[in-house]
């Protein structure tokens, strides 16, 4: 009972935070009919600025990270990204009104990797003092890219399976198809989807400060420009997140309402899978219970900068209303409201802290 109550009042205090209070406050303005809007170049510069920063850090701190204590938390990285695919294609995909493609793409998107959430993430566990490893910024592609190129895998899986099942009712029926895809048209590309996701701009941004931050000396420019403005930056992407979330809601209502059950379900789901892996990389390798939450935000996270546009491109049929719908209505607020709370508050309970 003493743990229970521990973690509830930390829970609640989290739910007070700045951060928080910004991503709200967007959606009640949004909700009341306000005209505020902020251009969408600020919106893309202010994430970059975000993602240098949590790269910039990264970077530092891995010149100096014992690289064999990053390997089990990498691992639990990848094999997250991929099974969150795997659980919506085998859940979310099989209930009513749910057409396939769409739900794998939805699942592409919530095994993908938020950089708003990530940077929200980092920027409350420093607000706690809750210590984590700088270098888990590089844990960010290490999930992000395997669950957005499963999720295309899946589908191109599907789409051919449902093409040669229909060859064949038009073959039973004398009705030969005119032209058919050749088996190497058939044939997944994989490095077309990794390079389209190293070349979004989150990611390129979140890697090219790491690389700056472990290849050259940036501790200047670090310390009196990208640290100061970290926060300030963050809660005005918070606001303009809890207004494209409230403007979002009419798109989810074109689809099956069961997305919004899953994007209410999903995150914290799988934040608390992710949590249990990082738990086991704590008691093994002295991974940080910071760390933990940090694995723990990223697998509730669902990609709204890199992932939409990788998989119109590669799941053309699938329904941009359902998947980002889902991601941005419902399932970023969950992970930044609930989520993050959530899992810090099982962090310091579990820690003592």
């Amino acid at each position: 009972m003493d743990f229970l109550s521990d973690f509830f009042v930390r829970f609640l205090a989290q739910l007070q935070s700045p951060t928080l209070g910004f991503l709200i406050g967007g959606m009640i303005v949004a909700a009341l009919g306000s005209e505020l809007v902020i251009p969408d170049p600020v919106y893309q510069f202010i994430v970059f600025m975000l993602l240098m920063k949590v790269g910039l850090t990264g970077g530092q701190e891995i010149r100096n990270a014992n690289l064999v204590e990053m390997l089990l938390p990498a691992a639990f990285a990848v094999i997250l990204g991929i099974l969150i695919v795997f659980i919506g294609r085998y859940t979310l995909c099989k209930l009513p009104y749910v057409k396939t493609e769409d739900g794998i793409a939805t699942a592409g998107l919530f095994g993908a990797v938020s950089g708003s959430t990530f940077a929200a993430a980092l920027t409350l566990l420093e607000t706690q003092n809750i210590p984590y490893e700088a270098w888990s910024a590089a844990l960010y592609p290490f999930m992000d890219i395997p669950a957005l190129v499963t999720a295309i895998v899946l589908a191109s899986i599907h789409t051919t399976k449902q093409e040669e099942r229909l060859n064949k009712q038009r073959a039973i029926a004398g009705d030969y198809p005119s032209e058919q895809r050749s088996s190497e048209d058939k044939r997944v590309k994989i490095w077309p989807i990794v390079k389209e996701s190293l070349q979004g701009s989150a990611l390129t941004a979140l890697l090219l400060g790491l690389a700056l931050g472990l290849l050259t000396q940036p501790e200047s420019v670090y310390k009196t420009f990208y640290d100061p403005l970290f926060r300030g930056l963050l809660s005005v992407l918070m606001l303009i997140m809890g207004m494209e979330a409230t403007a979002r809601i009419g798109e989810l209502r074109k689809v099956a309402q069961w997305y919004t059950v899953y994007a209410v379900v999903a995150p914290l789901l799988h934040g608390l899978l992710a949590f249990g892996l990082g738990m086991i990389a704590h008691y093994t390798t002295g991974f940080s219970l910071g760390g933990v939450v940090v694995l723990a935000v990223m697998a509730a996270s669902s990609s709204d900068i890199s992932g939409p546009p990788t998989l119109r491109a590669g799941i053309p049929s699938a329904n941009p209303s359902a998947y980002i719908g889902a991601s941005t209505a419902v399932g970023t607020p969950v992970a930044i409201a609930l989520g993050i709370p959530l899992y810090i508050g099982l962090a310091q309970a579990l820690g003592g802290g």
